[in-house]
């Protein structure tokens, strides 16, 4: 049986705001902290992640995610946080300030259409967030502690969110590469 990773997400792809954020990526590297930063083509926010589905379930999904009926809106990205916490720090994020509603009742609707299909019950609530790097180790936190108190409320700007994404993911030794299986637009 052929598994496909797979997530629903919509892209962060507005040219200005990706150059923002690189540089919050470029001085973050700075730090010299166990860490990877996400690809400007990699950058998105998980509204359901799927993991490995039998392929013949991913046409269902498509189908599925075809229904979803939603308008169109505009979300603030700004401040930076990490999750679990800031002493064992895994990963760095932008947080969404204005549109967060939205997202999460969005993020609400595609998990109904889709968490049947789902490798796994998804027992955390959605936080909305976008990921901008992944921290491998402890290594230099206090630097961190630092860096997100200076940047806790740092304005990214805004992004229209008028598309959902069912997204595939292959994971290589240099870091994954997505692909779009499906795209539904919203209204």
């Amino acid at each position: 049986m052929t598994l496909i990773r797979s997530f629903v997400a919509v892209d962060i792809d507005n040219v200005e705001i990706v150059r923002k954020i690189e540089h919050i990526q470029r001085e973050f590297q700075k730090l010299g902290l166990d860490a990877k930063v996400v690809e400007r083509e990699n950058l998105h926010i998980t509204l359901r992640f799927l993991g490995e589905v039998p392929i013949e379930k991913v046409e269902q999904i498509a189908k599925s995610l075809s229904t979803l009926r939603y308008n169109k809106f505009e979300i603030q990205l700004s401040g930076l946080g990490v999750f679990p916490d800031v002493s064992k720090p895994r990963v760095l994020w932008i947080g969404v300030a204005k549109g967060r509603e939205d997202l999460i009742k969005l993020a609400e609707l595609v998990r109904g259409l889709v968490d049947r299909y789902a490798a796994h019950i998804e027992e955390r609530e959605f936080t909305p967030h976008l990921t901008i790097a992944r921290i491998k180790s402890g290594r230099g936190v206090n630097k961190l502690q630092d860096f997100i108190k200076q940047n806790t409320s740092i304005e990214i700007g805004t992004v229209i969110i008028d598309k959902v994404k069912l997204k595939k993911s292959v994971l290589t030794p240099r870091g994954p590469i997505y692909s779009d299986i499906f795209v539904q637009n919203l209204m």
